[in-house]
């Protein structure tokens, strides 16, 4: 392990990328051996990106400016692309930059993919700090992703993985939909840590309820096989059952149609042919070096 990159997406929020980096300076001190690169994704801000100065324990800090506002997966896609063309690096760190994925456990991921060599790591989070009724959907949304794609989505983008991974991923067309999904669906071999969802640098949370379901939407879109066959079997099985359950039956028959529907609809916005123009979604590269 001798060359990590950190990715971060950032709207507008530059404020907190200038805190984020100063955290991340005084955490990246401790590994002596280890040279850290930062590369920040502008994700099409209306706020023009402020003057950073290069921290001593940075060896550079890039800003990828979009030409529109695409979202945190695009800027994650296009930070995954980009690193893997212009830098020489064993590991990719990915992480929010509102201050939710908390610096001080990037040391965690470090130690835990040095220690398992070759084997990237994510954050699974263990206590959110979100209000209660943000708290109850997003156990709701843990549990349709599961009953729906029989995979436990315990993660987001916070993450430590390797080169060999990130060349996988970035061949898949999902990674335009989720990262996350994406990873758990084309790594076969993943180890986690306990992480905590940290408190935002500044403002209120970024995550309304829509969103979120948006958000879950896009996870089980990865998964669209597993889904189809498993709503299928559901529908067989809501058959069997109506004489039971009469009306109540055709009415979910019909409410799984239409979750496919969707399904189907979000998942072809990941289709090859915007993998392959990826790079064309960049505007250009602001670089601050020693």
């Amino acid at each position: 392990m001798k060359n990590i990159v950190i990715i971060i997406p950032v709207y507008n929020d530059w404020k907190s990328l200038e805190k984020l980096i100063q955290e991340i300076n005084k955490v990246v001190s401790n590994f002596k051996n280890i040279s850290f690169s930062l590369l920040a994704i502008n994700d099409g801000s209306s706020l023009k990106a402020p003057n950073y100065n290069l921290p001593e324990n940075l060896k550079k800090i890039e800003i990828l400016n979009m030409k529109i506002n695409q979202g945190h997966q695009i800027c994650l896609a296009n930070g995954i692309n980009y690193a893997i063309k212009n830098y020489d690096f064993d590991y990719l760190i990915l992480m929010d930059a509102d201050g939710e994925d908390r610096p001080e456990e990037i040391s965690d991921l470090i130690i835990k993919a040095k220690n398992l060599n070759e084997v990237s790591v994510v954050a699974k989070r263990v206590k959110r700090s979100e209000g209660p009724i943000f708290q109850i959907f997003y156990f709701l949304h843990k549990i349709l992703t599961f009953i729906f794609t029989g995979k436990l989505m315990n993660f987001g983008n916070f993450s430590i993985i390797t080169k060999k991974d990130s060349e996988i991923i970035i061949k898949d067309p999902t990674i335009i939909t989720n990262y996350s999904g994406t990873l758990k669906n084309k790594i076969k071999r993943l180890d986690e840590i306990n992480c905590i969802r940290g408190t935002r640098y500044y403002g209120p949370s970024n995550m309304p309820l829509f969103k979120l379901i948006m958000h879950s939407f896009s996870i089980i879109a990865v998964f669209k096989m597993n889904v189809f066959i498993r709503s299928a079997l559901f529908i067989v099985l809501l058959t069997y059952l109506y004489p039971y359950m009469g009306f109540t039956s055709l009415i979910c028959q019909l409410l799984i149609v239409l979750f496919n529907i969707l399904v189907y609809v979000l998942s072809t916005k990941s289709n090859e042919t915007n993998l392959k123009n990826i790079d064309k979604e960049l505007s250009d590269v602001n670089l601050i070096t020693h």
